[in-house]
């Protein structure tokens, strides 16, 4: 027996849990309501409207001469900011990447400062609502889209470009305004940003919040519905939402979640890959003309120049550099039922933009016009079977634009397609695996695990965009 006597008991040792236990119960009441208590879903086409005749948007193609403090660095040719700041566009060198494009040369973006995608929440006649923007984006094609409720570079919360405060930042950068709900470091597109992350956060604001010009409250089941259409919601509100910790109603999966991770382990341990900056204007295969770099066979994708006149930002009037794709994409998971379970088939995917190698992203994540003129043997695995998906196989579909902060007209065909046995076996091909919504939702906790696309359908599943049954 101890001689010492008993540690006076002290709320310095109070143990806290682990899991905030009611908070997947929230989030599936928000998610099935679909009226809000701020904005009836069928009034926010008016709603978002409106918001886009109370300013001033234009944006206008122009020469790379007539770019505002851009310009291409001697001896390099690398396209930077007078400031040295907000991003460059370089070279990069890829060695080492599977299928007929191992190894490439291509420019790219490198944003080397983490920004904020934060999503303000708040319970309104006890049920969540989130605090969503409607955003100016040049790059998008609709232009206003619903974006998170703080959606900023660095560069732009600390005013580096002097515009105005970015509205709702204290809610993330002031410890105390709210509690955290979600919160992780997640990869942008790596095929077009070197090595680009952002914080991804959904906080309760504590206390009253004033609603401003340009946000509205949505719930859940409110942004599940305008997940259905074309160019509503923005890919900084779907990567954030894909954070948010849904229960896992269906614990079973064709792999238990040790597999899982000893797989995907395996697969970023197998590739070689080397991914490098490099001057711009070494970059073989593609020229600079007075309006655009593009690739000398026309594919893949062309740097331009714009510029912008945009009434709700912090700054009203800039020019800046944009990606702009050559091609409509095409994103999908192909899904089957084991054991009345829903899954997904993840690819193990290399881009050269990733901070290490590998990512987990949808079985299908291409644009077909670049790999037309392959012979089939070296088409990527089930891009014809979802390009030739019968409208009855389609359990979800939605055109989806991608960032629109840096990309132009960058949009992308979201699918989620249903298969048998003989066109996706329950043997995956070297490089995918069958996963469930709730182990990517488990996964997606934790940064460079899930890429942006797969976070796009995520959110789409969680937000109950689906029905919760795939059929066998």
């Amino acid at each position: 027996m101890s001689s010492h006597p008993a540690e006076p008991p002290t709320d310095r040792f109070r143990l806290r849990p682990r899991r905030d236990s009611a908070l997947p119960d929230r989030l599936a009441r928000s998610a099935a309501t679909t009226e809000g208590a701020h904005l009836r879903t069928e009034d926010f086409t008016g709603w978002l409207a409106e918001r886009g005749r109370a300013h001033a948007f234009q944006v206008d193609r122009i020469p790379f001469a007539a770019l505002d403090g851009w310009s291409f660095e001697d001896g390099t040719g690398n396209l930077t900011h007078r400031s040295g700041r907000f991003f460059t566009v370089e070279g990069l060198k890829v060695t080492g990447g599977p299928g007929p494009y191992g190894s490439w040369q291509q420019p790219v973006i490198r944003q080397p400062e983490v920004g904020i995608l934060g999503i303000l929440a708040k319970e309104f006649d006890g049920v969540l609502h989130f605090l969503m923007q409607a955003k100016m984006e040049p790059g998008n094609r609709e232009l206003l889209q619903l974006s998170p409720t703080v959606q900023a570079t660095r560069s732009n919360y600390t005013k580096v470009h002097r515009g105005a405060d970015v509205k709702y930042i204290d809610y993330f950068v002031r410890p105390g305004r709210g509690r955290v709900l979600a919160d992780a470091l997640q990869s942008e597109h790596g095929a077009w940003f070197f090595r680009k992350s952002n914080r991804n956060m959904i906080v309760e604001a504590v206390g009253e919040v004033e609603l401003l010009d340009d946000f509205c409250w949505l719930t859940l089941g409110q942004i599940a519905e305008l997940l259905h259409r074309d160019n509503v919601v923005n890919m900084d509100s779907r990567t954030v939402l894909a954070c948010l910790p849904f229960a896992d109603r269906r614990p079973g999966a064709l792999h238990s979640d040790t597999e899982l991770l000893s797989w995907f382990t395996t697969e970023r341990s197998r590739h070689d890959v080397v991914a490098e900056t490099v001057p711009l204007n070494t970059v073989p295969g593609w020229r600079r003309g007075e309006s655009a770099i593009e690739h000398d066979e026309g594919r893949f994708f062309r740097v331009v120049a714009v510029s912008v006149q945009a009434g709700s930002r912090e700054v009203s009037r800039w020019t800046q550099p944009l990606f702009e794709p050559v091609g409509l994409g095409v994103t999908a998971f192909v899904t089957r039922a084991f054991g009345g379970v829903p899954h997904v088939l993840a690819h193990a995917r290399v881009e050269g933009g990733f901070l290490d190698t590998v990512e987990l992203a949808p079985t299908v994540q291409y644009t077909p016009g670049n790999y037309a003129h392959l012979a089939q043997k070296d088409r990527p695995p089930f891009l014809d079977l979802v390009l030739n998906a019968s409208p009855a196989r389609i359990r979800y579909e939605a055109v989806h634009s991608e960032e629109g902060g840096r990309f132009l007209n960058a949009e992308s065909r979201y699918l989620l397609v249903e298969a048998d046995e003989h066109e996706a076996p329950r043997q995956a091909p070297p490089g995918y695996v069958w996963v469930t919504p709730g182990q990517l939702t488990s996964l997606v906790r934790h940064g460079h695990y899930v890429n942006v696309q797969a976070r796009t359908l995520l959110a789409c599943l969680n937000a109950g965009a689906l029905p919760t049954a795939v059929h066998a």
